[in-house]
């Protein structure tokens, strides 16, 4: 019988870990607000949301909004997504595991007695506590790390550095406003090059490299909120791939899995 997975969250890791589970054969379900603020578009299986389907390295996404269209999904092996910000479909189905990405910093309201097994991803949640187990997402030496008492590394609002850049490669909206872009995810782009504006104040590229990720078109964003990735490695097939940071992050979701799941008695059999 395959275990159901509900993971809040559509965004990169979100989708790096929806992308594992469904791959090694669970039943993923997504759960997203109305309207995400995804910078990494082209591997986020929230783009569903605004398109009503999308794919990530060759998994299908499908925006549902009823039981029937979440089994037929799993029939069809694709990756359901509803738009659910209080997860409330965790009261119509029996999830084995509930996996919080939301990536909020925070805990938004999950508890370890939403599901038999909860997993909590990166700073804001306590394992024994919060969730059953904590997966680190700071990069270094611990990334992808199942912790089973305590929590994540602290966020520290510094990016982690790609080839030495670390804030010069993310871009943040200036003001309050609507954002207007003016590059595409995928585009080489030059220190001093135009990205866009937000209600008509321009940003401009802080370094060279590859616009891996980019805010929807005409959306309206905060002040300081992350709006663009630039990638000094400057190698476009990063754009369009789950990053080695979800992939970690990803792992170690699975063996938080396995490691309840898969008992001694089960592989006796």
């Amino acid at each position: 019988m395959k275990l159901k997975v509900c993971i809040r969250g559509g965004g990169d890791i979100a989708s790096g870990i929806g992308w594992r589970l469904h791959r090694c054969g669970f039943k993923v379900l997504i759960t997203e607000i109305e309207n995400p603020l995804c910078v990494r578009r082209k591997v986020s299986f929230s783009e569903a949301v605004y398109e009503g389907k999308c794919v990530v390295e060759g998994v299908e996404g499908v925006l549902v909004d009823s039981m029937e269209e979440i089994e037929g999904c799993w029939r069809e092996e694709k990756v359901p997504i509803i738009i659910d910000p209080e997860c409330n479909i965790k009261r119509e189905i029996a999830f084995d595991v509930l996996v919080d990405a939301i990536m909020a910093k925070r805990n938004l309201g999950t508890k370890i007695i939403d599901a038999p097994l909860v997993i909590g991803i990166g700073p804001g949640f306590e394992a024994g506590i919060d969730t059953h187990y904590v997966i680190e997402t700071k990069r270094g030496h611990y990334l992808g790390r199942c912790v089973e008492k305590g929590g994540a590394e602290p966020d520290t609002g510094i990016p982690g550095p790609v080839m030495g850049y670390t804030t010069e490669r993310v871009v943040r909206a200036p003001l309050d406003g609507i954002w207007k872009a003016s590059k595409s995810i995928g585009d080489m782009v030059k220190r001093g090059e135009l990205l866009g504006n937000v209600q008509g104040v321009e940003l401009h590229a802080e370094i060279d490299g590859v616009i891996r990720g980019l805010i929807r078109n005409g959306i309206e964003v905060k002040k300081r909120l992350k709006i663009g990735d630039i990638d000094p490695r400057g190698i476009r097939d990063y754009c369009f791939t789950i990053s080695d940071k979800a992939l970690a992050v990803s792992g170690g979701v699975l063996e938080a899995i396995l490691r309840t799941y898969l008992k001694p008695s089960f592989c006796a059999k």
